[in-house]
């Protein structure tokens, strides 16, 4: 079996530069976990963060299972991380750096069954270098555009 995307968060490495991307358990209830499966999540204004020597996952949006009665999960709840203390340690360290940020950038299914997210360390882009990366992709589309053209008449 070979491991599955549930979510992608599409925004993630449009509005970050991921410096660094760490694997990361997540502590699920079973209506959670069944939800995720069949595909409903978003984690378009998720974030991560350290707080007292713990990770948690907020803003991520799981919905509610249909076929569970008042046993269902709440939406919307802060998910706690499972990571090694060391590796909390040291995102704790990247994320007190100016301008560092905790993104979730995708929820999957290993090749084992669990549910894991991975987790970039990223620094907000400015404007500019938005911009400076669109004209990049626009000038190597017409560069690939212009090889293809001249590939068909040669």
């Amino acid at each position: 079996m070979a491991e599955r995307t549930l979510a992608f968060n599409r925004r993630a490495r449009h509005d970050y530069t991921i410096e660094e991307t760490v694997e990361a358990g997540l502590v699920l209830t079973g209506t959670e976990i069944k939800s995720l499966r069949a595909g409903k999540a978003s984690l378009a204004e998720a974030y991560a963060r350290v707080e007292k020597g713990e990770a948690w996952l907020i803003g991520a949006h799981i919905a509610p299972w249909p076929g569970a009665s008042r046993g269902n999960h709440e939406p919307r709840r802060d998910r706690k991380l499972l990571l090694h203390r060391a590796q909390i340690a040291q995102l704790a360290g990247q994320t007190q750096a100016k301008g560092f940020t905790l993104v979730p950038l995708r929820i999957y299914v290993n090749a084992r069954g669990h549910a894991k997210i991975e987790l970039g360390v990223g620094r907000g882009k400015k404007l500019y270098d938005r911009r400076r990366e669109i004209a990049a992709r626009d000038a190597r589309r017409a560069l690939e555009r212009d090889l293809a053209e001249v590939g068909r008449r040669g």
